[in-house]
């Protein structure tokens, strides 16, 4: 299946693209990883739909995590959110082929254009990314995005730091 024509692009338009929000996930003492979203104008429309624009996650992996601990970790968070593990288990096959083991400093980075999705990978110390996988299945590309953007993500605050949400504000809102 070809590419639509918005991440056929490669990542010379992405470079230009604005930050919107980031965000550290630290689990107890551990830095786990730091997390950025980009835009093109560098603003997130809240919709329905996590991805109704086209956007980019990077994450830089603070930690050493093989493969079959980030897949069991998009896993458990699925299965928190709610999604059903028939809907799931084929796309955890699919991201069984498409996670590389981590080490800290090494980046990973799934841009989408609002349907389907491409994982970009660079290890620490590198310029280069390198294409590791992509996502056709509109459906997948969102539940892969809602660990980070739905409003059922169980990281509010990550969440909110991430989308350009002011977290400092004296409302009474949860984490």
């Amino acid at each position: 299946m070809a590419q639509p024509a918005s991440l056929q692009s490669g990542l010379s338009d992405i470079e230009q693209w604005k930050r919107v929000g980031s965000a550290d996930l630290d689990w107890l003492f551990f830095d786990v990883y730091q997390s950025n979203l980009f835009t093109p104008d560098g603003q997130y429309r809240l919709s329905h739909d996590v991805s109704p624009h086209p956007l980019a996650l990077t994450i830089i992996y603070e930690r050493s995590i093989s493969s079959s601990q980030l897949v069991e970790a998009t896993q458990d968070q699925w299965q928190k959110m709610g999604f059903k593990s028939s809907l799931f288990e084929d796309w955890l096959t699919q991201l069984e082929t498409i996670f590389p083991n981590v080490n800290d400093g090494d980046s990973l980075m799934y841009i989408s254009d609002g349907q389907a999705g491409v994982f970009k990978f660079k290890r620490s110390g590198s310029e280069r990314w390198t294409s590791v996988g992509k996502i056709d299945d509109e459906n997948f590309s969102d539940a892969f995005l809602s660990i980070w953007l739905s409003s059922k993500t169980q990281y509010p605050k990550l969440r909110r730091q991430l989308i350009g949400m002011n977290v400092n504000t004296n409302t009474n809102r949860n984490n």
